[in-house]
């Protein structure tokens, strides 16, 4: 039988992925002195970040979140990755706000403090979010779709 992608959480992973591109573009557009470009770009990739939140959100929120389908001895292997995933994306969009405030803002000394940083945990959370799509859609059938605590706990 053939196994088709759920259609949300790829394009909701799309959105990440793409977010993700543009904050690498952003940065090789600050190292060339290229402002106005970064500054669009980083625009983009927090509007990107935004539509990835509001269709996860809106997913978990109305239909719920899929467990693990995998095999139960590396369960827990799957959750501990899932909740490092989880404190990356968290810690990656607060940063993520407070750059692009300061940016908006010129805040210069912060936003250039932070900045790289903050890069570097949202290329991580891109990164480890598309490892978690793979392990629940491709490489192994998504457990039941049930309620964020069942399916990060199994309870």
């Amino acid at each position: 039988m053939e196994h088709s992608l759920p259609v949300l959480p790829t394009i909701s992973t799309t959105f990440i992925v793409l977010s993700a591109i543009m904050v690498a573009i952003g940065w090789v557009q600050i190292s060339k002195r290229k402002i106005d470009a970064h500054k669009k770009s980083m625009t983009l990739a927090g509007i990107f970040a935004i539509i990835f939140f509001i269709i996860y959100a809106s997913r978990t929120i109305f239909i719920g979140n899929t467990s693990f389908g995998g095999p139960n001895d590396i369960k827990i292997y799957y959750t501990l990755f899932l909740v490092f995933h989880i404190t990356l994306a968290t810690s990656g969009a607060v940063l993520g706000i407070i750059n692009l405030y300061t940016g908006y803002k010129n805040k210069l000394k912060l936003h250039r403090k932070i900045g790289p940083f903050t890069s570097i945990i949202w290329f991580a959370t891109a990164i480890t979010g598309v490892a978690v799509y793979l392990l629940l859609y491709v490489f192994y059938h998504g457990g039941e779709t049930t309620s964020l605590i069942k399916a990060i706990f199994g309870f």
